[in-house]
């Protein structure tokens, strides 16, 4: 089944709910589905691993999690492998990136392993419909319907995704009228991010053969190195993503609250379920997704008024696509340390081909570089594939958006220092410090 149908299904839904009719909505689609792949749809479609013979009772409970369950790419049914070319290959085996998909030609189908983090790059190489990714929105709802605080976190690559004249204010206030509290950029966060992995620079790179790797900008791209790259672990910064970043300080400022991540990135999804990374964000929507729930419920971006302004410097905004980052930190360690001896020297990895080609130069030392990053996705996240604009559009946006303002790095910033200040850190030298910054680290 081709993915518009899956798209139909949670249309659908979201309508029922919002009339109040989801049972009997979800009773209607479960009587008429053809067969168990028919209802695997459905149950994705409403954020949930498949329950045969569930009453919508058991759905109800299903749906009252804290935190999303289980898998987040999903298989549904056989496709027959038909689209395997000439060296025995399908199109969903060449797009995964980790080698999570076995090709059964004895039982003519493909399976997903133990190998798969989610990141969602087969669901686009899939043109039947076979793989999808679950839609969180209507265990979301549990919670806007609640007494409980639930904040959107909207990632850097939004600008121009929701109309041309959606400002950040204007969507602030579009989000709230469904219902959650507030709105709150992640490309902050990114400023905040782009000051450690400055100071972390500076204090790790100081030889001609030293080299960083930059832990803040791809999930994808993070597990590449832990899963295909592991010796390389140890020059990764010890830094979370600005997602996470961001979850974390509001749980860290408002107690109880929840976080919803919004962005163009299927692997989001799985980063939020990490282990190590899961108590920043609860949920997590595309922007798609967004924009599916918007016309649904009627709500179009456009027609608000301005909310509160913004809220980044440049830096932060440019995050959104292949090597705004590398750029971002490159101004700041300049300014600094303009006195600096050995400069930052960056090189990106532009979609999972590239990415793989320089850490395989940097194993044989072929690679004349000492700051990395990768993007998982071809233009970065603006390239991602819950993207509603083409990449280039999305660039242009962003690029656009990021010369607004006059605040060219996040030491020109004053809310980064008002955030750190909130949350005890008043030096931005002790954003390398273990126990002061620790809700910005990670170790891998």
């Amino acid at each position: 089944m081709p993915n518009d149908y899956y798209i139909d299904i949670f249309r659908k839904l979201v309508k029922a709910y919002n009339e109040g009719t989801l049972k009997e909505k979800y009773e209607e689609l479960i009587e008429k589905a053809e067969d168990e792949n028919a209802k695997k749809y459905i149950f994705a479609a409403m954020g949930l691993d498949y329950i045969k013979n569930a009453s919508f009772e058991d759905i109800k409970k299903a749906m009252d999690m804290k935190k999303m369950k289980g898998k987040i790419v999903v298989k549904v049914g056989d496709c027959g492998i038909r689209c395997i070319d000439k060296d025995g290959f399908t199109s969903c085996q060449k797009a995964c990136p980790f080698g999570a998909v076995d090709v059964l030609l004895e039982k003519n189908i493909s399976e997903i392993n133990d190998k798969c983090i989610d990141c969602g790059n087969c669901i686009a190489a899939c043109d039947r419909g076979n793989l999808i990714d679950k839609i969180e929105f209507l265990p979301i709802v549990q919670y806007l319907e609640s007494k409980e605080d639930v904040y959107a976190i909207i990632a850097p690559a939004y600008i121009g995704q929701f109309g041309e004249n959606v400002t950040v204010g204007k969507l602030r206030k579009a989000l709230k009228a469904i219902g959650f509290k507030d709105m709150i950029e992640v490309a902050l966060f990114a400023d905040i991010l782009t000051l450690k992995e400055a100071v972390e620079f500076h204090k790790h790179v100081n030889k001609q053969k030293d080299f960083m790797i930059t832990s803040c900008c791809c999930p994808m791209w993070v597990a590449m190195i832990k899963k295909l790259y592991s010796e390389l672990v140890v020059h990764v910064a010890p830094s979370v993503s600005p997602m996470v970043a961001c979850g974390r300080t509001i749980k860290k400022l408002h107690k109880n609250s929840k976080v919803v991540f919004i962005g163009p990135c299927v692997a989001k999804k799985a980063e939020a379920k990490e282990n190590d990374l899961n108590d920043a964000v609860d949920f997590v929507l595309t922007f798609k997704e967004l924009q599916e729930i918007f016309d649904i419920l009627g709500i179009n971006p456009e027609n608000f008024c301005e909310d509160e302004g913004e809220h980044a410097s440049r830096a932060g905004r440019i995050y959104a696509y292949t090597g705004g980052v590398s750029k971002a930190v490159y101004d700041t360690v300049n300014k600094l340390f303009p006195d600096r001896s050995i400069k930052v020297k960056a090189v990106q990895g532009n979609g999972v081909k590239e990415c793989k080609d320089m850490l395989q130069k940097i194993l044989d030392e072929k690679l004349e570089a000492n700051f990395l990053e990768g993007m998982g996705c071809v233009g970065g996240c603006v390239g991602g594939p819950k993207s509603i604009l083409s990449k280039d559009e999305g660039r242009k946006n962003v690029q656009e958006y990021g010369n607004q303002t006059d605040m060219i790095t996040p030491i020109d910033n004053p809310c980064v220092y008002a955030v750190l200040k909130e949350i005890g850190i008043n030096d931005i030298y002790e954003l390398v410090d273990e126990d002061k910054a620790q809700i910005f680290e990670r170790r891998f």
